[in-house]
């Protein structure tokens, strides 16, 4: 049974964490519950459907096909986050599948009930705006790292942007709730999987990171954030 969020549970980063409590309230009472067990597709690339996905509990993974026929994971959302609000507001085709990384919970809102809110709501049109202008600004900060910084300070660097958005304090660290594969890893900071592997293997010896049954801990964010921001440029 998937176990909802209290408001002030939701990732400060995410749209719900974003919101005033009444925006909130009242984009929670739209739509319809829907619920998706681990490897169900949400969304699909190149579908014509229109509507949103409101998380409410769970992380899922968004990827996309590239010019190889090779699949690609472009992002991770969680509980709080929307997804599929690209082909509601211009139209045009899914650009990109959405999968269940476990027991996921949402709420399904229309085109036409987003676009309302929009307009109804100002405060909804201005956070999705924000989260919309940030996931562009981070897609070509990415861009720019795989052109610039080695592959630790790429890995490095998505790590701490997981944690930032997605990490849960615990014990030991901050721990990324989501399981992400080695292959899924090397397509997000464009690496190779052997690399990535090695990678691991480094940040584990230096005491940076635990790894474990779907999840990742880090043990110590300020030393990570350090080899984040290393290099100032290209090496």
């Amino acid at each position: 049974m998937a176990v909802h969020l209290q408001p002030e549970e939701w990732p400060a980063r995410s749209l719900l964490g974003m919101l005033p409590l009444p925006a909130r309230q009242e984009l929670l009472g739209r739509g319809a519950e829907v619920r998706f067990d681990a490897g169900d597709v949400l969304l699909r690339e190149g579908w014509d459907d229109r509507h949103v996905l409101l998380l409410l509990s769970g992380f899922v993974k968004v990827t996309a096909t590239v010019e190889n026929g090779q699949t690609s994971l472009l992002a991770v959302r969680a509980a709080g986050d929307i997804v599929g609000e690209m082909a509601a507001m211009d139209g045009a085709p899914r650009s990109a599948t959405v999968t269940a990384c476990g027991p996921v919970t949402a709420r399904r809102l229309s085109a036409d009930t987003l676009r309302e809110l929009l307009l109804s709501r100002p405060e909804i049109f201005v956070a999705l705006t924000g989260i919309i202008a940030n996931r562009l600004r981070s897609a070509n900060r990415r861009r720019l790292d795989f052109r610039g910084y080695p592959a630790k300070v790429r890995l490095a660097r998505l790590l701490v942007e997981l944690a930032d958005c997605y990490g849960t304090d615990r014990a030991d660290g901050v721990e990324i709730g989501c399981s992400l594969t080695q292959p899924e890893l090397a397509t997000m900071v464009g690496a190779a999987e052997t690399t990535i592997h090695k990678v691991l293997s480094e940040l584990r010896k230096d005491v940076l990171l635990k790894t474990g049954y779907r999840t990742t801990t880090i043990l110590d964010l300020p030393r990570l954030t350090g080899l984040a921001e290393l290099s100032s440029g290209p090496p």
